[in-house]
This record gives structure tokens, sequence and C-alpha cells, in this order.
């Protein structure tokens, strides 16, 4: 494996361990660790403690969040093994892999809950983390219980109850890159059945770069949202949940440095502005022997990005999109047990309404260099227009609907599992693409007496529908032996991912068709019957944006283990997975204005996890989280070279946590009562930025570490993040024949007041 000597890292948590050990006398493992499974059934399709099933997981309670100054979801990255969510470019690009499978763009690889409600659009991921009770992120095919876009994993998010915490919650912080935060949270419980909550977030940072050309920070950034919490217990078999959330987002975003210069230098603005509303509503009844659950959401999205696609000082082009989606989700899920056999069964369907416009502006110096550059060099041309507009709207419907079933029968120490989805998705595009400019100039070639005067006028204003249709069997087979706070399983599961449609691409279909009803009015100007030449191909945009569905098998053995009375918890899991048509974001070669999905042949994956956690005594705390994949296509061909054999880019070959907390009590103190220290070691690499492998960005680590003062109910955190100012990239990729990157942010640190009354 391609990692730092593991030995090095771990000889310190060791030795502590050690010498903790014969402190004092051990004690059991606080509730509030970051561990695998061991979690209050509170989600609606897990029956049971997820310790028990055959699912490798890993937990990160409230005060993990808190330990680790978790803001976001990519904050998460790296706790959980070979889970890796990069920050670059803006909000919206909410990128997560795991073992080896992703995606950058359109559908994500990664299904997301928050409180049992399905998020259908990645752009919607990356939110802030206020009151959060914890996070849960199940790695592995998750397509059966969860269905599409859940290939790689699931994450479910839980917020705090009102029934379960009653008061006021108070969050102050300010860090470096004139970074801030504040929350207000308050939780009260009516009565015993009815608890409501209302919590207020907002933050904001100045930034870390600077993009030379305006002097101005390029990764400003503004955040606020709300959320409205309320929990009904009508009788003692019904409970109804009802949660609504804000948020506006609003950014500079995109700081990419130019390779050659390594500066941040666009004229353009870029942009990213976002606003989200979510409603769920959960219906519970409990009977005897069975639970039936309704769980209702609806979601509205809107988001406008501006970019300077080009990233550069000149004027090439720029990109602009806008969205405004409205989504609707329901599950209805049953659940029960007689003995040893338990059950579930569920329907599931939503309705997926996008409206986009996503117009191209080429601006002077892509006239020259992106469309004149490309025609023939005896044929000179002098644009009509300083700039000229590439515009594409888009209406995007999309639904679907599911039902499955899972069973699992215990015998004895043993546990069969099998589960079946039968899966079905109708999606259509409806496009409106226009485009109005023209040029004239002079044909001069050796053979013609004298150069010939031409003028040619593009008027494109055309439309399409394009649709497709997916239905996929989805089904799971697990084998677990269980032991006395252990257990090992054995799992077999199919994931999916919808196909679709390449929206970006269109820009790119355009200009190929402007080019080529370019060349033909000029040419056809020279005819005596004025007409263009019929022999010239013709583009479809079907041709262009549609990408299949991708499907993976997953093989898995893993297990969990817990001993010395829960002091020591441990998890593995080794996998190997088979995928077919496995989606990749690619920059198509040239002087081209978009980014596609295109489906690889085949790839494999292959890899394993291990995870660790020691509580010596009530003092002292471990972890560790370590994974490994080996990710490569089997057959991709790309239409230029063969790819077999190569990594596939993005993802991680390895992710490492590590982290050792210390708690101090002080009794005889009368304005303290206890400091507690922290230290974390954070590992990514190496990581792939190109099909090709050209490029790559090695293994890299972050050290972490923060003090909490805490007295009665109020707590002061001194945090710091990447302490040894780590030099590393989080993205690279190719525009137009250029290299940009990303780097990561610097070393930084902050001052975290809480209060809970």
């Amino acid at each position: 494996m391609e990692i730092v000597n593991l030995r090095l890292l771990l000889f310190p948590l060791v030795a502590c361990a050690m010498v903790a050990r014969g402190e004092e006398a051990p004690m059991e493992a606080p509730d509030s660790t970051l561990s695998l499974g061991e979690v209050r059934v509170t989600a609606i399709k897990q029956s049971r403690s997820l310790l028990r099933q055959p699912v490798t997981v890993t937990t990160i309670r409230n005060e993990e969040i808190r330990r680790f100054n978790i803001n976001d979801m990519r904050g998460v990255s790296e706790l959980a093994p070979n889970f890796y969510m990069p920050s670059y470019g803006s909000q919206m690009t909410s990128s997560i892999y795991v073992r080896g499978i992703g995606a950058r763009i359109d559908q994500p690889a990664v299904g997301l809950n928050v409180d049992n409600v399905p998020y259908l659009n990645k752009n919607g991921y990356d939110f802030d983390m206020a009151d959060i009770d914890r996070i849960e992120v199940l790695r592995g095919p998750q397509s059966t219980l969860y269905g599409r876009n859940t290939i790689a994993g699931q994450i479910n998010i839980y917020t705090l109850s009102p029934l379960k915490f009653q008061g006021l919650k108070m969050m102050l912080e300010g860090g470096t890159g004139a970074s801030w935060r504040v929350s207000l949270a308050g939780y009260h419980k009516f009565n015993q059945r009815l608890g409501m909550s209302l919590s207020i977030y907002d933050s904001g940072q100045n930034g870390f770069f600077t993009n030379k050309y305006t002097g101005k920070k390029a990764d400003w950034q503004r955040d606020e949202s709300m959320r409205w919490k309320t929990i009904w217990r009508v009788s003692e078999v019904v409970n109804i949940e009802n949660v609504a959330s804000y948020s506006f987002s609003k950014q500079k975003g995109y700081p990419y440095a130019y390779e050659e210069t390594g500066d941040i230098d666009y004229n353009d603005p870029c942009s990213y502005k976002r606003t989200t509303f979510t409603d769920g509503v959960t219906v519970t009844w409990t009977a005897p022997h069975f639970t039936l659950a309704s769980i209702t959401g609806f979601q509205y999205l809107y988001d406008d990005m501006i970019l300077d696609q080009d990233f550069l000082p000149q004027s090439y082009f720029t990109l602009g999109q806008r969205q405004h989606e409205r989504s609707v989700t329901q599950d209805i899920v049953l659940r029960g047990s007689v003995g040893g056999y338990h059950w579930l069964a569920g329907v599931f369907g939503f309705y997926k309404y996008n409206n986009m416009i996503a117009p191209v502006t080429f601006k002077e110096d892509g006239i020259t260099n992106l469309i004149l550059g490309n025609i023939p060099s005896f044929v000179q041309l002098t644009w009509d227009d300083d700039n000229f507009v590439l515009g594409s709207d888009f209406r995007h419907p999309v639904k679907g609907a599911a039902i499955y079933h899972q069973s699992t029968y215990d015998w004895r120490r043993w546990s069969f599992a099998l589960g079946m989805r039968l899966d079905y998705e109708h999606t259509v595009l409806n496009y409106h693409n226009r485009c109005a400019t023209g040029a004239s100039g002079v044909v001069s070639m050796p053979q013609m007496p004298f150069p010939i005067p031409v003028s040619a006028t593009v008027d494109i204003d055309e439309g399409g529908r394009l649709k497709q249709s997916f239905k996929q069997f989805l089904p799971k087979v697990s084998v677990t032996y269980n032991l006395k706070g252990s257990a090992v399983f054995l799992s077999v599961a199919k994931g999916y991912k919808a196909g679709g449609y390449n929206t970006q691409m269109f820009s790119n279909f355009l200009q190929q068709k402007l080019m080529t009803e370019m060349m033909n009015n000029a040419m056809g100007s020279m005819r005596p019957s004025g007409r263009a030449d019929e022999s010239t191909p013709e583009y479809t945009a079907a041709d262009y944006v549609s990408y299949k569905p991708e499907v993976s098998w997953n093989y898995e053995l893993g297990g969990h283990f817990s001993c010395d009375d829960n002091r020591v918890y441990s998890t593995f899991s080794a996998f190997y997975i088979d995928c077919r048509d496995q989606q990749v974001t690619i920059f198509p070669e040239g002087n081209s204005t978009g980014r596609m999905m295109a489906n690889a042949g085949k790839t494999r994956s292959y890899g394993a996890e291990f995870t660790l956690r020691y509580t010596p005594t009530s003092r002292w705390l471990f972890n560790l989280a370590y994974g490994y994949t080996h990710a490569t296509f089997r057959q991709f061909n790309d239409g230029d070279k063969d790819l077999s054999g190569k990594r596939v880019p993005y993802a991680p070959q390895n992710t490492l946590f590590l982290s050792a907390g210390y708690r101090l009590p002080l009794d005889g103190c009368s304005w303290l009562d206890a400091v507690n220290f922290n230290a974390d070691f954070r590992g990514v690499g190496n990581i792939y930025w190109d099909e090709e492998n050209l490029y790559k960005q090695p293994f890299y680590g972050q050290l972490g570490a923060s003090v909490r003062f805490e007295y009665g109910d109020f707590s002061v955190d001194i945090w710091g993040k990447n302490l040894t100012d780590t030099d590393f990239a989080t993205f690279r990729y190719e525009s137009i024949g250029n290299s940009f990157f990303q780097k990561g942010k610097p070393v930084r640190g902050g001052i975290t007041l809480r209060v809970s009354l």
C-alpha cells in the first residue's frame, strides 16, 4: 500500500494508552464516541441496532462534531474509512467518493437523508450543521433499501429532538480568514407528548485565496439557515414529526489557479448563490407486531452559478447556470417480526422537476481563438459582434417508483438476510437552443485571381425532446454470525446509479453547429445557387448528451468486535466491486467549452477498511480509521486511446484518520470544571486527476488540535486545523488546453464559545 509508515503514527497513541492504562481503574466507554453502530434505533429502515446488521457504517455523534469542529459534510471526510468529500469549487460541487466510486457532476453516487427525508439533488448536500444529533455513513451499495443513486453508500443525518433536550443552545465562533459562525436554538417540551425547536444559524468568511486580477478574495462566503422541528406523540401508537428547514448561501467560489503561473488570475466574475427549502413529515404507527411509517418530503432548490469558464485574464467565454427545482418524495415502510423472523417492505415514489437556463457567452478572445482560429486559413472573417450568446433552456422532469422487501431470519447465532428492490425511473429532457450572430470577410486562395467577399449569418433556434427509462432489479444477500457484542458478515449486493443527460455539453453542441453553419453559409455564398454544401454532416443532441446508468456488484466480508467491557471496539471490511458503465467526468479534448459524464466500459475496485476505538479509562479516548482502495479501469476507451489498467481519477487510494483525546477534571477549581485536549491527523492520497494518470496528488496529511475549557453550561474551544500548513491540491483539471488547480486551505484556527442552558 502506498501510505506513510503507520507504525510511526500509531506508536504515540499506543504508548499513551499503555501509560493511561495504569493511571486509574478502567471504566465503561462513554456514549459519545466515534464508533460503528452503537446507536439507538430512530431510523425508519433499521429495525434493530446497526451493530447486528451486515453493513459497514461509521456513526459520528454530536460530541465528535464539536470535538473536530465539523461545520458541514466535508468535515466528515476521512473520519469514515474510504469516505472522501473534497472542498473545491463552490457548495454546488458536493462530490463524494467512496471505495473508488463517486460523481463530480449530475447524479450523486451517495444518497443523503436528513431525518429520514431524502435529498435528491447533490447541489443541496453541502449545508451548515447546527445541532446535529448524529451522522451515519453507510458504505457500499444501499440500493435495496434506499434505491437510486446510493451505489457507493448512504448518509443519514438526524437532528436534535426537542423531546431529548429542552433549553437554549448558543454558539459564537471567530477564526482566521475573517471567518465567523453564530447559532441560536431553543428547544421546548410543552408536555410529555409535544415538543418543538427552532434554530437559526449564520456564518461567513472573507476567504484565504486572492484573485490577482481583482485584488479581492476569491473564496468569500456567507450562509444562513433556519430549522423548525415539531414532534407530536399523538398517542401511545401514533407519532408525527415535521422538520422544515430553510437555507441561503452566497459565495465567490472557484479559486482556480493557472498551473503555469500558480496564480488565481481571471477577469470575469465567479459566484454561486443557492436557496433551499425542505419540509418532511413522518407519521409512524406502532402496533404490537409491526410498525407502519409514512415519510413525505418536499424540497425546493434555486441556485445561480456564474463562471469565468476560461479562468484567465483574457476574455474567452463565461457560463451562467440558473435552475429552479422542485421535488416530492413519498416512502411507505412496513416492518415487523415474528420470533426469529424479521421483515420489512416498502413502496417509494418521487417526482422531480427542474427548469434550467445555461447560456454561454463568447467574448473577444474566445471568438478569435476558439472559432476563427479553427476555420481554414483561406477564409478570413471578422465577427459582427464583440460577443454573442449560445443560449440553452431546459425543462427536465424525472419520476420514479419502487417496491422493496427485506427478510431476515435468526437461527441460533446465525442471521440470514435477503433483500430485493424493483426500481423504475423515467426521465425527459426538453431543450431549446438559440444563437444569432454573424461574420463577414473574404476567401483568398492562390488559384483565385482576387479575393471573393463572403458573409455568413447564423440564426439557430431549435428545440427537441429526449427521454429515457430505466428498470433495475436490485438484490442483496447476506449471512451474519453473531457473538456477544461482535458479528461477522458476508454480503453480496447490487448497486445502481441512474443515467441522465449532460446539459453542459449543449454549449459544445451549439459551438460545433455554429461553426458548421458558418462555414456552409460562407462557402455557400460563393456558389451560384448560394446554397450550403448538403454533404456537411449534421450533429444531433442525442449524440452528445445522454449517458447510461451505472451498475455494480459489491462482495464484502466484514465484522464488528467489542471486548474488554467495550473499552476496545473495532471493525474491519474487505470488499471487491465489479462495476459496469461507471460514470466518469471528463473534459473533452480541444477547444471545448463544457464537461461531460461518460460511461467507462468496466471498472474494478477492491480494498479494505479498519477502525479501532480504544477507551482505556474515562479520561482517554483513541480512534483510528483507515481505508485502502485500488480502483482501475478494466475496459475503457475514450475514443482516442485505450485506458484499461489506469486508476480511476478523483478517488483516493488511502484515507487515514487518527485522534487522541484526554479529559482532565478539575475537582478543586471553583471557576473551571474540566479541560479537554484533542489531537487528530487526517491523511489522503494518492489521487489521480485524469484518466491517463499523468497527474496526481501524492499522499498528504493535516494535523489538527483543540483545547476545550468547561464550566457548567459554558465551554470554550481553541482549535487549529492543518497546523503543519501542508501544501496540497484538492482539484486539478484541463480546459481549452490549459491546466488549473485549487489549493487546499492553509493553516487556520479559531475560538468557539458554546452555551447550553
